[in-house]
């Protein structure tokens, strides 16, 4: 769409996700967390990443070309346009805070993310969630456990054990938050293929927001 608004003819999706991934990784490895310790600005950091993913896909724009489609680029992910909330994520965070439950959000995201998309999007610090720890302004990402240690004193120096930690990722989210002593479950929304190990290694993984819920009412009620 971007391509598309200067004139372009639309690039091939499939390459250019492909380049996207490979240079994702690629930036990340050089300056982790968007750039937090080379003191990279964002705008700069995801510039040059959008840059050569375009040049991985095949497509070498002139400076003044490739500066109007990243501005556009840009703008729009800085927005909720590219995102939908699933219809539970709201509902379930009123819940757990109603419950007396201090909720955080951990995620390997810029300030934009807690800046302008969760509000964009009426998530919002106070009535959805009460902290947040986000890698592009703290320095560390997941998995590394240092960010989970952020959270527990961000929640108050509370004990990992009295943490649940709820994310997608076996490795990111569910390995390194049991590492910590945190508990921990699986959100498995798009019936993902590795589901089924998560379950045979011991994981308790659920299909959405509110099953969750369920979950901690059963537990709550045994207790």
């Amino acid at each position: 769409m971007a391509a598309k608004s200067v004139g372009l003819p639309c690039p091939d999706y499939k390459r250019v996700h492909e380049g996207f991934k490979l240079a994702y990784k690629d930036m990340a490895k050089k300056h982790p967390c968007f750039g937090y310790a080379t003191k990279m600005p964002n705008i700069v950091w995801w510039k040059t990443c959008v840059r050569d993913s375009f040049v991985r896909a095949g497509y070498d724009y002139d400076e003044d070309t490739f500066e109007k489609v990243f501005r556009r680029i840009y703008a729009s992910f800085g927005s909720s346009a590219p995102y939908t909330l699933f219809p539970d994520s709201q509902p379930f965070l009123r819940w757990v805070r109603e419950q007396g439950i201090k909720v955080g959000i951990v995620s390997n995201a810029d300030y934009r993310y807690r800046d302008v998309i969760l509000p964009a999007m009426n998530i919002n610090q106070g009535s959805e969630w009460d902290f947040g720890v986000f890698s592009g302004l703290e320095g560390v990402e997941k998995p590394d456990p240092r960010i989970y240690e952020i959270v527990l004193k961000r929640a108050g120096d509370i004990a990992p054990e009295e943490v649940l930690h709820i994310g997608d990722s076996m490795r990111k989210d569910y390995v390194s938050a049991k590492t910590l002593g945190m508990h921990a479950l699986l959100l498995d929304r798009f019936k993902t293929p590795d589901a089924e190990e998560w379950r045979k290694s011991g994981a308790i993984v659920l299909p959405e927001l509110m099953a969750t819920k369920d979950w901690l009412t059963s537990r709550k009620s045994t207790c």
